[in-house]
């Protein structure tokens, strides 16, 4: 059991590595030195822009003569919510 932890350390070591180095950090891998972050943004010389709104929309004006479309849509009463309601539940006695 001892060795399955000296070897699951080694390996993690190894792949921490594996890591550092395809990212392009090799003076750390190599050298074990950390990157300080107040070193690399000394040495930008030019602050990064910042990225450009995106232009409003442009809403066409509707004339006022113009009536909204018609939709086809009947105004709903009590009665037949009433016999949609009765059909709902004599479906779910019926499933029950």
């Amino acid at each position: 059991m001892l060795e399955l932890v000296v070897f699951c350390v080694i390996l993690l070591a190894a792949g921490y590595w594996a890591t550092m180095f395809v990212m392009g950090r090799r003076d750390d891998v190599i050298h074990g030195k950390f990157v300080h972050t107040e070193d690399v943004f000394a040495q930008s010389a030019m602050p990064t822009p910042t990225p450009p709104f995106p232009k409003r929309p442009v809403n066409a004006a509707r004339p006022a003569n113009v009536l909204p479309a018609n939709t086809g849509a009947k105004p709903v009463n009590s009665d037949a919510l009433q016999s949609l309601l009765a059909a709902i539940q004599q479906d779910l006695k019926s499933v029950a």
